[in-house]
């Protein structure tokens, strides 16, 4: 019975979240990309990417993989060489994500951090030489994961599903491969946005005792400041974007870690009372999540984000009754 109830809120969760993922993205690339959210151009380029990169994974994990793999078992993706290439995909759309995160906090970070190298690090021309880099070396390290599977049965000379070859838990190189692959993501990046942002909170706190005291000598301490207000703004965007990700990729993490302290197999079945299954699948559904929480980021925090998607709401609305008139 427990089984029959996991199994029915993992074919609801992904349905909901792919017809969540898949708008509120479009949504934020469209708003984004029209350049009317206050934000400079450097940040839009970093949101727009994440935005398409979060996109990329609802449409490769969630749709191809988890909904047709569930409601579909037996369709063109579940040949052995379509699965294959669709792991690869997803491997890459996630690590791109993943390390574009970082690489907007540490942007970011520089702002906040570094007036002498925000002038020319934080620029939409490095902004897009970054992301074009990120992409490019996430593919390439994806590209290893493809000879990781093997078909689980071969009926009429087709390969069908797709296993983990035995050989990848006893070859050394595979070892190391897996280590490789799990520390740069998510380990390092895990370390990376905790260590810029404790970076970025220990320079606000000495720069907002500095300006406070500052003012208070100079211009009685009522008055409201612009440069500490524009700031306030960044660091809610940062910490809302960084904080997320941490808290839904923790339990992917733990579940990692434990495998590999305990020295246990990646739970490869479909026994829905396995803990394994319910820990490592677990770990999956948080994780992707994440590609769907930065547009409500940009809503809560972000006032001309909130305005963009009124105005677009209202011309849909007018169009919508354009058309039925």
């Amino acid at each position: 019975m427990h089984g029959q109830i996991t199994g029915v809120v993992y074919a609801i969760y992904y349905p909901i979240l792919a017809a969540i993922g898949v708008p509120v993205n479009l949504v934020a690339i469209v708003v984004l990309s029209r350049g009317r959210c206050g934000l400079s151009k450097c940040i839009t380029r970093y949101l727009v990417s994440m935005a398409v990169t979060d996109l990329l994974v609802v449409l490769t994990a969630v749709i191809f993989n988890r909904i047709i793999g569930i409601y579909f078992p037996v369709s063109f993706m579940s040949l052995t060489p379509a699965c294959t290439l669709s792991t690869v995909i997803i491997y890459a759309a996630t690590e791109s994500s993943v390390w574009l995160t970082v690489a907007f906090t540490f942007d970011r970070y520089i702002a906040i951090c570094s007036q002498k190298l925000k002038t020319n690090y934080c620029t939409e021309k490095i902004a897009a030489v970054v992301i074009g880099t990120v992409c490019l070396l996430s593919c390439f390290k994806s590209i290893p994961s493809y000879f990781i599977y093997e078909p689980l049965y071969i009926m009429n000379n087709v390969p069908w599903l797709c296993n983990i070859k035995s050989s990848f838990y006893t070859s050394l190189a595979w070892t190391a491969y897996d280590w490789f692959a799990r520390v740069l993501n998510p380990g390092l990046p895990f370390l990376l946005i905790l260590l810029f942002n404790a970076l970025t909170v220990r320079h606000i706190l000495a720069a907002s005792r500095s300006r406070r005291r500052l003012r208070a000598n100079s211009s009685g301490e009522n008055q409201s400041d612009p440069e500490m207000l524009n700031r306030r703004k960044s660091i809610v965007l940062l910490f809302a974007i960084s904080g997320s990700f941490i808290l839904l990729w923790m339990t992917y993490v733990v579940d990692f870690l434990y495998v590999k302290i305990t020295n246990e197999s990646y739970f490869g079945g479909s026994n829905f009372n396995d803990p394994r299954f319910i820990r490592q699948e677990s770990g999956n559904m948080l994780q992707l999540l994440s590609c769907c929480t930065n547009t409500c980021i940009y809503a809560v925090t972000q006032r001309k984000f909130r305005e963009e998607l009124r105005n677009a709401a209202k011309y849909l609305g007018n169009l919508i009754v354009n058309v039925v008139k």
